[in-house]
């Protein structure tokens, strides 16, 4: 009953950014779109045509297939069509050919390994659950989702199928390079002390600030002006002067109505110029007046913080949940499911029967022989329908019925806690942030060695 998470599918709705961005070996392109070619040949001729009049041509052979001109050419405009409607900057013509190039090289012998291996095709009731998913994670419908990707250039057909060939390629990276990522319980330790080792002279400041711009293109004389608006508003301070009602009345920072309140930073994220400036600092006093390339600018520390200090615990809640589940089957159509439990239901509202009876004589779950109790569960464990309807429950509560990928429930809150899970959410961000590294450098290790082990013969224009 616990949810099987779909890992990157959030992120394969910017496939095309990530090519265009170098990120070579994550994506994935159509491996049927091109048909085997047994044997290369220098170019593609339709019957009937002039030599003068070729209309595609191979760019690439990659073992046994090809990837055309053409195709090349649909990839590449397709990338600068996205990039082009969300502002992105746009790489030289010649580096973008290559990327894409190089891109589709690596896709193609991913495809081809998967083949090998007898990997089944997604299908599209997988297909749709995905996407819907995706939809959702956006927080829009799969009509909006269409929509934004056709105003960004892309048919929603095309999506589909890169959705499809990401799910593909994911699956093929979860078999060859993540189930074999290890951790150890000591990798984890040795992560932590470190964490902690950095945390320990490690602060975070909350500050303000005046802002006197200096207008652009301005002559000397007005830069000095500037200056003289700027040290006259430090020298109010320091006798005494509000820093918030001066940061209204003189700063030109959009924080200036907030009393010029810029909030927690890291040091590492400031300026080295601010940050070096406010290190001298006490809480509650102000730096000299700062020149930077457009403005003059005074900071107060209002406060700092240790990080290590600020750290909150993390309070779960859990649920213990019971549930009656009736799966479609040959046997039994969704209506007679849900008329089934719509009766069961029926019969707990009357108290006829215990929710515990009902689950151990109908329920089609292996939680059947507990009553339908499923035990303590954890936001996330299980998938976001039944979820969703669990949270709206208050204890002893029954809920109506209840569609979800596995059929259709009846669900029941037992009882809520709340558990400090502190340590174990440290070890778990820990576990991930090694796991992440790792995968990272094994995804790059194991797509060069799929890419190395492919013939790959580059065809010249002619």
């Amino acid at each position: 009953m616990r949810k099987v998470r779909m890992h990157q599918l959030k992120t394969a709705a910017l496939l095309l950014c990530a090519i265009a961005a170098g990120q070579a070996a994550a994506q994935a392109t159509p491996a049927a779109a091109t048909p085997p070619a047994a044997k290369p040949v220098a170019g593609f001729i339709p019957p009937g045509a002039k030599t003068g009049n070729v209309i595609d041509s191979i760019a690439v052979v990659v073992n046994d297939e090809v990837i055309t001109r053409n195709e090349v050419a649909a990839r590449v405009k397709m990338i600068e069509t996205r990039m082009k409607a969300q502002g992105a900057p746009m790489p030289d013509a010649a580096d973008m050919q290559r990327q894409v190039l190089e891109a589709m090289i690596v896709e193609r012998a991913q495809f081809q390994l998967a083949k090998e291996m007898g990997m089944r095709p997604v299908d599209d009731t997988q297909l749709d659950r995905a996407i819907g998913r995706i939809a959702e994670q956006q927080k829009m419908s799969v009509q909006e989702m269409r929509n934004q990707m056709e105003k960004e250039g892309m048919t929603f057909a095309t999506f589909r199928e890169e959705i499809r060939n990401e799910i593909t390629m994911q699956r093929l990276r979860e078999h060859e390079v993540d189930n074999k990522i290890q951790i150890s319980e000591a990798e984890v330790d040795t992560y932590l002390a470190a964490e902690k080792a950095a945390a320990a002279d490690k602060v975070e400041m909350n500050i303000a600030q005046i802002m006197v711009r200096i207008p652009e293109n301005s002559s000397p004389e007005q830069i000095n002006a500037r200056k003289a608006r700027a040290d006259e508003v430090a020298r109010q301070i320091r006798i005494g002067g509000d820093f918030g009602k001066l940061a209204a009345t003189y700063s030109d920072s959009s924080d200036a109505l907030s009393g010029g309140a810029v909030g927690w930073r890291d040091p590492d994220r400031l300026p080295p110029l601010f940050a070096s400036a406010l290190a001298a600092l006490k809480p509650g006093q102000i730096t000299p007046v700062i020149k930077s390339a457009t403005a003059f600018h005074i900071l107060k520390l209002v406060d700092k913080r240790n990080l290590a200090q600020s750290e909150e615990k993390a309070i779960v809640q859990q649920t213990r949940v019971r549930h009656i589940l009736l799966k479609v089957t040959p046997a039994q159509s969704a209506d007679a499911a849900k008329k089934k439990l719509a009766e069961l239901k029926e019969r707990l509202d009357n108290k006829s029967a215990t929710f515990e009876e009902l689950a151990r004589l109908h329920s089609n779950d292996n939680s059947a022989t507990k009553g339908g109790d499923l035990g303590f569960l954890y936001p996330g464990d299980v998938v976001p329908e039944f979820e969703t309807a669990m949270n709206a429950l208050k204890p002893g509560e029954v809920s109506g019925v209840v569609e979800t990928p596995y059929g259709y429930h009846l669900i029941q809150v037992v009882e809520r806690k709340s558990d400090d899970q502190t340590k174990e959410k440290k070890r778990a961000e820990a576990r991930q942030v090694i796991r992440d590294r790792k995968l990272a450098e094994a995804t790059d290790a194991w797509a060069r060695e799929v890419r190395d082990r492919a013939y790959v013969e580059f065809r010249d224009e002619k």
